[in-house]
């Protein structure tokens, strides 16, 4: 699955980990994130966050 970089401070979110600590369970796909949930590192929002290399 795609991981995704937080544009603001380089956090990545990797789908295979989730963010069980805000809510989002492993194995949870991008799209499935809520469009609540910010950056556990720096609070940036959703949009904030582009396609890892």
């Amino acid at each position: 699955m795609q991981k995704y970089e937080c544009d603001v401070c380089g956090y990545i979110y990797d789908p295979a980990k989730g963010d069980p600590d805000n809510g989002v369970k492993p194995g949870t796909a991008w799209e499935d994130v809520p469009a609540t949930w910010v950056c556990p590192d720096c609070g940036a929002g959703k949009q904030d966050f582009s396609p890892a290399q």
